[in-house]
């Protein structure tokens, strides 16, 4: 193919993107991949917040427990024990130790996240997921002006402070609140006295800050976090070199400023962990920049191919991630 012809087709190419978008939001991924290569991790994502919330409501509606109790402290067909690490955590700093099975389910969930990437948990389980994008939705449909973003690691202080309470009253005093549970009270017991909090973590994100409970406040985010720091299992801008800059990942990206730096820098993989994983920049992308991969494999397969668009000093910087470095330095 000459180069002429191949100029031809990427300006087609681009040109369709740039009406697709122009039609619609994300417009360009679903032309390019159909609606549900552009939604495949959304729904993926859905599936697993429902269907783990059905099999622990199996149990009270249907008699059949496979799940006992709830996000805070499970069995698993009556053997195997989950808990989550900040009850346990609160537990141990209050003074009360805690029975062995909470132990051995904290010490499992824990090795889990530290292998598929602990903030995994805030987009693929919690079910406080489902308020929270759905207010960024809202957000964009309603094309609200985008407002200042508090401090990321507000959430590190406000998990310290979790943690302090226990200390000082000898009570767990964050789980009273906590809307992790309060959501599987609510559907598995009827139990509505705590939606208000949920409503509150709606209108928060809605009218005051964009992505604010999970992206700056959340305690269990933030541990997940530090939990999953190390995590094998990354997103991969494998293709840096094919955006188009559109930034549609940015506007769907729950922490958007995670992308920059593997779109423009010297290393591709996304290895902050405030990534939550949650797959939307892949679903999104109508050039399919992103993908899963293992931050080894990736590191490898830079080394060995040279990929020049990974590796390049700043002076053979391309002109897309020129482009994109201004475009985004606000997202940082």
């Amino acid at each position: 193919m000459s180069n002429e012809s191949m100029s031809n087709k990427s300006i087609s190419h681009k040109t369709m993107n740039s009406k697709a978008r122009m039609q619609g939001e994300h417009a360009a991924a679903i032309a390019e991949l159909g609606w549900f290569g552009a939604h495949k991790y959304l729904l993926l994502r859905r599936a697993v917040q429902f269907g783990l919330l059905g099999l622990f409501a199996l149990g009270p509606l249907l008699g059949i427990w496979l799940f006992k109790g709830n996000l805070s402290a499970s069995l698993l067909l009556d053997i195997i024990p989950f808990a989550d690490p900040l009850v346990s955590l609160q537990m141990l700093i209050s003074g009360h130790i805690p029975e062995l099975s909470l132990l051995i389910g904290a010490a499992l969930v824990i090795l889990f996240y530290a292998l598929a990437g602990g903030r995994v948990f805030c987009s693929w389980v919690c079910p406080v997921n489902l308020v929270t994008d759905s207010a960024s939705w809202l957000r964009r449909k309603l094309k609200l002006p985008r407002t200042s973003e508090l401090p990321r690691n507000l959430r590190y202080y406000l998990l310290a402070l979790v943690l302090l309470l226990p200390l000082l009253t000898g009570s767990l005093i964050w789980e009273w609140i906590n809307p992790v549970p309060l959501v599987y009270r609510a559907v598995l017991f009827g139990s509505l006295s705590g939606l208000w909090i949920l409503a509150a973590i709606f209108l928060l994100d809605l009218f005051i800050a964009e992505r604010a409970w999970c992206g700056h406040l959340c305690p269990t985010g933030a541990l997940f976090g530090l939990v999953g720091k190390w995590s094998p299992i990354k997103i991969v801008a494998s293709k840096a070199s094919a955006c188009d800059n559109c930034m549609d990942c940015f506007a769907v990206c729950p922490e958007r400023q995670v992308l920059k730096p593997a779109l423009k820098g010297q290393n591709p993989v996304i290895t902050s962990p405030d990534c939550t994983q949650c797959g939307r920049c892949i679903d999104v992308c109508a050039q399919r920049v992103f993908r899963y991969q293992t931050r080894f494999t990736a590191t490898q397969a830079q080394l060995s191919t040279g990929d020049s668009t990974d590796c390049q000093s700043p002076l053979t910087t391309s002109p897309i991630r020129q482009h994109i470095a201004p475009k985004a330095e606000n997202d940082q």
